[in-house]
């Protein structure tokens, strides 16, 4: 008895231990909601919706599904929550029971939504979304400014409540008032610190007087209010302090109180009870605070098994960055951050690394025994190789053992390692600027470039290549204050560096060619260039003879070159000496005339993806773009005959030649594929591989990655005054509480968010190839109607009912789609859904009358399209009506080359003969266009063609000569920021609108791993004269005008309005 007495002890306590074993203390514990009653929280753990105690305990689950839960909103009776789902590519509002059961779909629209309330009776739920401005609007139609609607709550059709953004919405007890935070723009939400134009004010608006008022006034964030104090007061969360913290106000507005005194990390996810109770979320847990008390952390124990592994495995079918082994029959290639390698024939894969962090840059030594690349490890970059143990094995791809062993591993950033031909040393990049190399036997290394020659943007970016004879290096040379690319050349003990090509233009991408007697490079000098300066252009390949006599070679006729080789080969068969000629060096140079002895070789310009040229110097091999995807096209450089060789059209490639220079391994869209160019025979390079992933590890080596990146990259040195590495540890924490991608780009933004940075943050995007894909007649509905179908307030310009023949007017009701009758209690979404250019049957009732009509509904994407010409036409008609015919105006959404081709076709155009023009940059997203408005712009007449009848032109004739006023507002972003900069340090006219956001700013955006994750952080800041940066510097109006939510509605544009008075004021 006593026996058994002790076993079932021993039992429990088993069951003790691994009911502790699964028992998770959260670290991540994100939007946190109190229900009415303060008995119970509801937040997102892992993708799921949990609830639990708001005294502590164990959550449990409410929902368990594979898609991203988050966001809960309580029902005023506390027995449901709304909540935003993914389960259908897009987020969507759903419903669940707090007890459970099954979630109910509410909204059906593939442009995400999200719930912010209930209304005051239950039966409706306040949600943010971007599907439709109202059409009198004047707002600029962009997804990130969204619009506020209300559903009842068992689903139906939405109604329009607000077209201008309000975000966080909150109703007082009856229902008239509404408290919301703005928003101005689409900086990254999780952005901190910052005080500017684009920060977030709290508002509140009478839904009976229909007026906006804006209540909080400091320069900083201020969001997420909550009715208190029987509606006469509000909390809400500020960054007065320097950090998100609690703050009180009266809703008359007037000083704040602040109510919490966090340091380092950010309050969030405000919400309360009714008795008061607040509930937020700080450092990844919950808190809560009763009215005059403090915050008490809520204790909260997860008890639930993992709904997918940590650890899974994944097929391996493609790759990048390949090198091909000197014999041919092996390809090295990156997948997801490690080194595998597989058989050209047969189709057998071989991973050869199996690390947390990524290893980049791959490349088989010329002995091929080895491999060699860098790894991200221990939180630098380090240089490692791989070999075979066992001397019977002669393949990679086969080998049973390997061993890895470090190279270059100290206390630099040791990167893009690149063997000499006769692998005796090592060319790598330390520390991104500095090109070195390494030699192997004595294992010392010397310097022979460094930041007067190269310039690193990120990590990984620099381009070099060693000459055949080992002596010689071409690399990527960027000049000091230049903003275009060289060809350099540097010899390999460093002691002499040439500028090959001194053209001014972007020249880039050597290689050697004909055994180093040539040069082989890409270069945008005789391309089809972009309208603007900046805007880019397209390449052809060229080469540089480094020798006269391989430059005549080149340059003899088809007919010439065959009589030299015939009488070279009766040459070598009459010498009977036997005696063989010293060998030279492969690579030699004429440095008298090498300038002039260069040639174009492609015969049309493109956009280039790469070259190589024959082993003989013959043909030439190029990968080109003309209309959609890149191909391989030849031309033989005898007689210029060209013809595309293998159609890709693929979205990226490369190439690489075999060693013997017989077949040409082209990498295209994540395939491998050998190509023999004299038989054009293609053998598809088979990818059959594996690796096992644990996420929870991978999730750690890129928080890893994108700290140190970040730390060693950012474009000051100040870090704007954060200890980024006393955030390190805090971020570690929350890994293992990750439960997707989703809540790992969140966690990332919010690790970057420190910086009070642009173009900071970071996102993640799935493609759901079975998810929602809401069509669009290309109409406006008028919210009014009642009754089956929908009745059209106004059809836009250029849309699926906008043709030839179909007459269909204002008023007009569309009762069914595809015999469907469109009931009053269902959203019109349903009856659109995947239906975008395809044939949809409506029928239409038109008075007494119907017909039927045929249409092809358009995507989202082509009815923004719609709605920003529409906006467009708007504005510029009404600036011709304000000014009597005597201005013109442009818009100008993007800094990009077709951005400035039609503004220089509207100004230089339509507008030439206007008095001034006005030109709106509002909600500018940016780019690289600010020299060329700049420019154009400014000029001034100096010149006149005339005779004594007329002109016929003057100069300067491609710049505007006259008055300009231009808007901008705190939507312009990046470039569109630098504009407004420009505007005003330039004197170009005045700058009407509202302060602009400091964000003049380049973007470092990249992929992390294979996540469909993209994150950024700036590498590189633009400086006025006065050496000042312009990142945070924000740039006031000459005339500041806000545009009111209530004109915005009516159709009043202010700031256009007053731009246009503002420029007649300069030309009468």
């Amino acid at each position: 008895m006593k026996k058994f007495r002790q076993l079932s002890i021993w039992m429990t306590g088993l069951l003790i231990a691994g009911s502790i074993q699964a028992q998770e203390t959260p670290k991540w514990m994100r939007y946190s909601a109190i229900s009415p009653d303060g008995k119970t929280i509801v937040f997102t753990y892992k993708g799921d919706i949990y609830k639990v105690a708001s005294s502590g305990g164990t959550a449990t689950p409410l929902t368990m599904h594979e898609a991203h839960d988050f966001m809960p909103v309580w029902s005023k009776d506390g027995k449901s929550i709304a909540f935003a789902s993914d389960r259908y590519g897009n987020f969507d509002i759903f419903t669940i029971g707090i007890q459970g059961g099954e979630a109910k779909r509410v909204t059906y629209h593939s442009a995400n939504e999200y719930p912010y309330e209930f209304s005051t009776d239950g039966k409706n739920i306040l949600f943010g979304s971007a599907r439709m401005d109202m059409a009198s609007n004047r707002q600029y139609p962009t997804g990130s400014m969204p619009e506020l609607y209300s559903v009842p709550v068992g689903g139906g059709r939405p109604v329009q409540v607000l077209t201008t953004p309000a975000e966080d919405v909150k109703l007082n007890k009856d229902g008239s008032k509404m408290l919301y935070h703005d928003k101005k723009g689409g900086e990254n939400v999780w952005r901190k610190h910052h005080t500017s134009a684009i920060t977030r004010d709290i508002w509140i608006y009478d839904t009976k007087a229909d007026q906006h008022t804006k209540i909080t006034s400091f320069a900083g964030e201020d969001r997420n209010p909550i009715f208190t104090d029987n509606d006469q007061a509000f909390f809400y969360l500020s960054e007065e302090s320097g950090s998100y913290n609690i703050h009180k106000m009266k809703l008359a507005g007037g000083k704040s109180e602040q109510l919490t005194q966090f340091k380092k990390h950010p309050v969030r996810f405000l919400s309360s009870a009714n008795d008061g109770t607040l509930c937020f979320g700080y450092d990844g847990e919950i808190y809560t605070m009763s009215a005059g008390g403090k915050p008490q952390k809520v204790n909260v124990q997860i008890l639930s098994d993992a709904r997918t592994n940590s650890e899974r495995l994944i097929r391996v079918t493609s790759g990048g960055g390949i090198s091909v082994s000197p014999n041919g029959k092996e390809v090295a290639f990156i997948f997801r951050g490690e080194v595998f390698v597989t058989s050209v024939e047969g189709g057998i894969t071989k991973r050869i690394t199996n690390t947390p962090g990524q290893e980049v840059g791959v490349q088989f030594s010329p002995d091929g025994k080895s491999l060699i690349y860098a790894a991200e490890r221990n939180n630098k970059w380090s240089i490692h190789e791989t070999k075979m143990v066992r001397s019977d094995e002669m393949y990679f791809y086969a080998s049973t053992l390997l061993k890895e062993s470090d190279v270059l591993n100290n206390n630099n950033d040791n990167t893009q390692p690149n063997y000499s031909p006769d692998g005796k040393e090592l060319a790598f990049i330390e520390n991104r600027d500095n090109l070195r190399i390494y030699n192997l036997a004595t294992k010392q290394s010397r310097t022979i470039l460094n930041k007067d020659q190269l310039f690193g943007w990120t990590e990984n970016d620099q381009y070099f290549t060693w000459s055949p004879d080992g002596k010689w290096l071409l690399f990527d040379y960027a000049l000091p204050g230049s903003a275009v690319g060289e060809v350099g050349l540097v010899s390999a003990d460093g002691k002499t560096i040439v500028n090959l090509t001194e053209s001014g233009f972007n020249d880039f991408r050597p290689k050697w060619i004909m055994n180093g007697k040539a040069m082989l490079w890409m270069s945008n000098r005789d391309g089809l260039r972009a309208a603007s300066m900046s805007g880019g252009g397209q390449s052809d390949a060229y080469a540089m003879f480094f020798t006269q006599q391989g430059f005549d070679q080149f340059r003899l006729s088809k007919e010439e070159y065959t009589l030299m080789k015939e009488m070279d080969e009766n040459k070598a068969k009459a010498d009977t000496s036997k005696k063989k000629e010293a060998k030279k060096d492969s690579v030699y140079f004429d440095w008298d005339g090498l300038a002039q002895r260069k040639v174009k070789l492609t015969i049309h310009s493109s956009s280039m993806g790469d070259a190589l040229v024959s082993k003989d110097g013959e043909t030439l091999y190029y990968l080109a773009r003309f209309e959609r995807g890149m191909n391989l096209w030849t031309t033989n450089l005898r007689t210029r005959e060209t013809k595309m060789l293998v159609p890709l059209n693929a979205g990226f490639a490369s190439m690489t030649w075999d060693k013997d220079q017989k077949y040409i391994f082209i990498s295209s869209d994540g395939g491998v594929t050998r190509l023999d160019p004299n038989s054009t025979k293609q053998d598809r390079v088979s990818i059959n591989g594996e690796m096992m992933i644990n996420s929870d590890i991978e999730k750690q080596a890129m928080l890893d990655h994108v700290w140190r990146r970040t730390k060693k990259t950012f474009y000051t040195k100040t870090m704007h005054g954060v200890d980024w590495d006393s955030y390190k540890p805090d971020y570690d924490k929350y890994i293992s509480s990750i439960g997707n991608n989703y809540e790992f780009s969140e966690m990332l933004s919010e690790l970057l968010g420190e910086l009070n940075v642009s173009h900071s943050g970071s996102s993640y995007a799935v493609f759901n190839p079975n998810g929602d894909a809401t069509a669009s007649l290309g109409i406006f509905i008028d919210a009014s109607h009642t009754g089956n179908g929908v009745k059209i307030e106004e059809v836009i310009i250029g849309g699926p009912l906008d043709k030839a023949g179909m007459n269909v007017k204002k008023g007009t009701i569309i009762e069914s789609i595809d015999g469907e009758t469109i009931l009053p209690n269902r959203d019109l979404a349903h009856y659109l859904n995947r239906k975008s250019g395809k044939p949809v049957l409506l029928v239409l009732l038109e008075g007494n009358t119907r017909r039927e009509l045929t249409v092809k509904p358009v995507s989202q994407g082509e009815e923004n399209g719609l709605l920003y010409r529409r906006w467009v036409k708007r504005n510029a008609d009404e600036v011709d009506k304000l000014s009597n015919g005597q201005l013109g105006y442009v818009h100008i959404p993007g800094m990009n080359d077709g951005a400035f081709r039609t503004t220089y076709e509207e100004i230089m155009g339509k507008f030439f003969h206007k008095k001034g023009i006005v030109v709106d940059t509002r909600n500018n997203g940016g780019g690289d266009l600010v020299a060329d408005l700049a420019t154009f712009l400014s000029g001034k007449q100096f010149m006149n063609y005339t005779n004594d009848v007329r002109s016929n032109g003057f100069e300067p004739n491609f710049r505007w000569t006259k008055p300009v006023v231009s808007i901008a507002n705190e939507g312009n972003y990046s470039d569109g920021h630098c504009y407004a900069y420009m505007i005003k340090d330039q004197k170009i006219g005045k700058l009407v609108g509202a302060p602009v956001p400091g964000t003049c700013t380049f973007a470092a955006w990249a992929s992390l791993m294979d996540t469909g994750i993209r994150w950024g952080a700036p590498t590189v800041g633009v400086q006025g004269n006065n050496g000042k940066y312009l990142e945070n510097w924000q740039t006031e109006p000459d005339v500041l005008v806000l545009n009111s939510p209530e004109q915005v509605k009516k159709g009043v544009d202010q700031q256009l309005e007053a731009a246009v008075k503002t420029i007649l004021q300069e030309i009468k």
